[in-house]
């Protein structure tokens, strides 16, 4: 399956924590730290390290209605230079498909998140809304 797939035709479960005992009617905001995900394709294939076994991330929802997400794949290599445009084009492509990133406002529900995206590193999804069924356990919310 390729990476982009991923998101394109599967389901996407991530779990991430807070500190906070957040309920339903606490809301979401806060920053969450990833500490599980699986992916689940239109086939009912389910890949529970679709970003490695150790994958890292964090999700950011303000009480002024902003978002943020970032997730990162275990294992990524620096690049050679340090340097993203001079640096080898194999080592940038390995590099920007180990890691993903959004930004935009956000409106939630009980039992979903509504994230209307303003910028994202793939660019196909600026101007877009992506919809999260969300639950929320105690410190943990599950996406």
């Amino acid at each position: 399956m390729k990476r982009h797939s991923v998101f394109i035709g599967s389901v996407i479960a991530m779990v991430f924590s807070l500190t906070v005992n957040a309920q339903c009617g606490d809301s979401v905001v806060g920053t969450w730290k990833l500490i599980s995900n699986t992916t689940t394709t239109e086939k009912g294939e389910v890949n529970e390290a679709a970003f490695g076994q150790n994958p890292s991330g964090l999700l950011t929802y303000t009480a002024d209605g902003r978002m943020m997400a970032i997730i990162s794949d275990d294992g990524r290599k620096p690049l050679s230079i340090a340097d993203r445009v001079a640096a080898p084009a194999e080592e940038r492509a390995q590099a920007y498909s180990t890691f993903m990133a959004y930004a935009g406002r956000y409106a939630f529900s009980c039992d979903k998140v509504v994230h209307h995206i303003e910028v994202a590193s793939l660019q196909n999804w600026v101007n877009t809304d992506q919809t999260r069924l969300v639950s929320l356990r105690g410190n943990r919310l599950f996406l």
